[in-house]
């Protein structure tokens, strides 16, 4: 038995380095594949909730996960994130309402209005928007999820959202990747094979549809309405613009120039900068004068350039003064056409204090009171104290969806092709093909970067003809370039969007004609 014994352990010694020596090009083969970090192309994850909207409670899902773009061949180029929430005690889902959501950028997460306006979840922040600790999500009471399902879409390199490597593994140049996602047209072109394909997916055919973009999703959402309808022959109900673009309506020279001092007199009187007659009276009565003399004293006087009468060159000198809470002198020396970025560093500079590029009611402080701009944008440092950590949680822990990858709250999609910027005509020619779609404009009166004057001045051009405007609707707020940060027109905002999509759904015999 001992010598049977001993034979056996020689054996073994024997064998294993054998065994050793066939594992070993195996493992080596294994660690000279790098680890990378990688999403799924086409994933879900679906998790149950219950929301609160106006004291009533209802079930929904919410779905998160992938959808891969296809290129002209089938072949997968790109995964899109995305989060839809659906109310699940609805089976009629012929009449019930689709909005599908972009923010801008370019290259921004839909981040900002998942997580803050029209989503099941607000973010903890106070009632004017500044962040709050712990940072997190909370109910937001007055959602349009009682009345519309969402579906937030992250376009390439946002959020989770990626590029992905071709058949033979390798990933697309950067020249390649541009050509295919990263400019006016790319961008619309790409999104509505996507949309098309999550409609499709989801069963949404039959549905009432809406987009609703934000800032440069504004251009997104107005160049889709014609690309959905030409190219994926799907029909739109309403497009929402929340603080848009120049959407390609050239606002050049003194037009570019007036349309800015109703914003500068909205955050003059915010920071109680304005002539005693003119801050006592409520915002909108300021704004109306604001406005009147910008159309018929401001403008005209800027468009006889530097052949104004000298005269004329100070009365309109001291009225914007009046109504921008700044210097005659100041207004003069820069030939009666204020710089935003000048304006946000010279309207508290007394105080030793900075406004917002995006909200105005921020205030910041910089390394020297002189210079002729803030050092930051006090509004954006505020809100991504609070977004960033909010969104990460809440994907994670509440929505279970994980993954090592980066949430890019902006991504790297630039330099963007600006070329043949028509989405502004492209919406017009959307909505003069389908008598059924409406537009809404929303903006925040403290909005510097996409001021609220100039998106009234948009809406006035985009049907030159006239024959469209019942269609088209304005709404304004006391906030900024996201007006829902503030708890009074976090309702607000819901509200008139859940208007507008009630009063927008037409009747089962109401034919679309003229």
């Amino acid at each position: 038995m001992k010598n049977n014994k001993h034979f056996k352990q020689l054996f073994v010694l024997a064998v294993l380095p054998l065994a050793l020596s066939a594992a070993l090009p195996v493992l080596a083969e294994d660690a000279a594949k790098p680890l990378q970090r990688q999403i799924e192309a086409d994933q879900t994850v679906v998790t149950r909730h219950t929301a609160e909207v106006y004291d009533q409670s209802f079930p929904y899902t919410a779905e998160t996960g992938t959808q891969p773009v296809w290129d002209e061949q089938g072949n997968p180029v790109a995964t899109l994130f995305y989060t839809y929430y659906e109310r699940s005690d609805v089976k009629d889902k012929a009449s019930r309402p689709l909005l599908i959501s972009f923010n801008g950028g370019p290259g921004s997460a839909s981040v900002w209005m998942q997580i803050a306006y029209t989503g099941p979840k607000a973010l903890n922040v106070d009632s004017e928007g500044y962040p709050l600790q712990p940072y997190g999500t909370k109910a937001n009471p007055y959602s349009v999820l009682d009345t519309a399902d969402i579906v937030f879409v992250n376009p390439v390199n946002t959020a989770y959202s990626r590029v992905l490597p071709g058949k033979d593994g390798k990933m697309p140049s950067r020249e390649q990747q541009a050509a295919m996602f990263f400019g006016v047209n790319e961008d619309v072109k790409y999104l509505a094979s996507w949309i098309e394909n999550f409609v499709t997916r989801h069963e949404r055919w039959p549905s009432p549809k809406y987009l609703i973009g934000e800032s440069y999703g504004t251009t997104r959402v107005s160049g889709l309405a014609l690309a959905l309808q030409n190219n994926e022959w799907m029909y739109l109900n309403g497009v929402v613009l929340v603080s848009p673009t120049e959407l390609g309506i050239k606002r050049e020279g003194p037009v570019d120039v007036a349309n800015r001092l109703p914003y500068y007199a909205a955050t003059a009187w915010y920071h109680n900068k304005l002539p005693a007659d003119l801050q006592q009276l409520d915002l909108p009565q300021v704004l109306e004068q604001a406005e009147d003399f910008t159309l018929n004293r401001y403008l005209p006087t800027l468009a006889k350039g530097a052949f104004v009468d000298p005269a004329e060159r100070q009365q309109v000198a001291e009225q914007v003064a009046r109504f921008a809470g700044l210097s005659i002198q100041a207004v003069l020396q820069n030939n009666l056409d204020i710089d935003t970025a000048f304006f946000w560093k010279e309207l508290l500079r007394d105080r030793g204090q900075t406004v917002g590029r995006l909200d105005s009611r921020y205030i910041g402080i910089d390394r020297r009171d002189s210079g002729s701009e803030p050092d930051f944008n006090a509004e954006l440092t505020s809100w991504l104290h609070s977004f960033t950590p909010a969104i990460n949680h809440y994907l994670r822990t509440e929505l279970k969806y994980k993954t090592d990858m980066k949430y890019n709250m902006f991504g790297p999609v630039h330099p963007w092709n600006r070329d043949g910027d028509q989405t502004g005509e492209n919406l017009r020619q959307a909505m003069a093909q389908n008598p059924y779609l409406k537009v809404m404009f929303q903006s925040g009166y403290y909005d510097g970067a996409t001021n609220y004057f100039d998106a009234k001045y948009s809406m006035w051009q985009l049907d030159p003809s006239g024959k469209m405007k019942s269609r088209l609707s304005f709404k304004g707020y006391r906030s900024g370039h996201m007006m829902y940060l503030r708890a009074e027109d976090l309702k607000q905002s819901n509200d008139d969007l859940r208007d507008f999509i009630k009063d927008s759904l037409v009747k089962p015999d109401q034919p679309a004609k003229y």
